[in-house]
């Protein structure tokens, strides 16, 4: 259940990423000052009856500077040897700091395959409320020293967003090195201008994104709007702040107008679709004809074969497979009923003739609406 205090909500996903922990872009470790303010001000968040759950970036960096790394290293086995001898230094960093405020700490380490699998994701849920109820604050990171280009959830804001929806947060905060999102690139533009308020499926907000990074940062701002996109499916507001502001997470808790704040603009959409929603990993690919476009949009319809065009990609019954117009653009995700071979044959025909003419039983449409989110 959400709480609420005033018109500012008690359920939080923080995201500090990199460049808010670390000495500098050269290897040079975490920033142990850094962090400590952090705790401090989610100690008072969690004192004041808030929950929070903490996804930190840092590790890589951490990694690096205790193997004598000058930067990132090119081989995935060093990446992901960093990773994990940074871990230990991020979560003893984090549990030495929260002890001083009497909080408990636990690291949780995901990769997107367990929230892709819905046994499991519900048992993330269940553990991460465990932990809320009891006053602990999970220090949650990807896990990259198992993860795969496949499985990635590629930046720790797109982890964030997830989280937020897993737990169903009120506030995502999204913690960074610049003021907030600017109508254009201020790094490069004097003139630029802070968006303080905005929806988040605005789709002019598109162009003013950028797609640069730090030195340990896999993230800018285009990954940012997208992770408040995701947020805003569970109904969560996503704040994104400059990390130097000072006392930041206190002046948001009070209802100050600090970086850019982005609200969700559609009626939150319930678990299950949440978690289709999601899905990041698609298997496939479906190309519509204009029928099955207006069905979908318009008439609230489960997708039926005579509407496919095409298809493409290996995937089987349960995966996720994109849904797109005929020119292309994307219009709904779903699980399956079908494999692609099955799919394939089906292309175009309607139910009565699949019956009569394919070895296929099974349901009488390709995605059920259940199983369909719209984009």
């Amino acid at each position: 259940m959400k709480m609420e205090a005033g018109n500012v909500a008690m359920r939080w996903v923080v995201k500090i990423g990199s460049s808010s922990l670390t000495r500098g872009s050269n290897s040079q470790g975490l920033d142990v000052g850094l962090i400590d303010t952090w705790t401090e001000q989610i100690a008072r968040l969690v004192e004041s009856g808030s929950e929070v759950v903490l996804v930190s970036s840092g590790a890589i960096a951490e990694g690096c500077f205790r193997l004598g790394f000058s930067g990132i290293p090119t081989s995935m086995h060093e990446l992901q040897a960093a990773a994990a001898v940074g871990q230990m230094g991020l979560i003893q960093a984090y549990e030495r700091s929260f002890q001083r405020f009497g909080l408990g700490t636990a690291l949780i380490l995901l990769t997107h395959e367990d929230l892709s699998d819905r046994t499991r994701y519900l048992n993330a849920r269940s553990t991460l409320r465990a932990l809320l109820r009891l006053g602990v604050v999970p220090v949650i990171n990807e896990n990259d020293t198992v993860v795969t280009d496949e499985i990635r959830f590629g930046d720790n804001d797109t982890l964030g967003a997830l989280v937020s929806n897993l737990i169903e947060a009120d506030t995502l905060v999204l913690l960074t090195d610049q003021e907030g999102m600017h109508d254009k690139d201020p790094r490069k533009f004097p003139d630029a201008k802070l968006i303080q308020n905005a929806e988040a499926s605005d789709p002019s907000l598109d162009a003013m994104a950028g797609r640069d990074t730090g030195a340990f940062g896999s993230g800018g701002m285009f990954t940012k709007l997208a992770a408040a996109r995701t947020a805003a499916r569970s109904g969560a507001v996503t704040i994104i702040a400059d990390s130097s502001h000072p006392d930041v997470l206190i002046q948001i808790s009070k209802g100050i107008a600090v970086g850019t704040r982005l609200v969700p603009g559609l009626k939150p959409l319930d678990a299950r679709k949440r978690w289709i929603a999601g899905q990041l990993k698609s298997r496939g690919e479906l190309r519509l004809d204009a029928g099955a476009v207006a069905a979908l949009k318009n008439g609230g319809r489960s997708l039926l074969a005579v509407g496919v065009q095409s298809t493409s990609g290996k995937y089987v019954r349960g995966d996720m497979v994109l849904c797109l117009s005929p020119d292309g653009v994307l219009i709904a995700k779903g699980l399956i009923n079908y494999t692609n071979g099955e799919t394939q044959q089906m292309l175009g025909l309607s139910s009565e003739e699949i019956e009569l003419s394919l070895d296929i039983v099974g349901e009488p449409e390709l995605i059920h609406r259940d199983n369909l989110v719209l984009i």
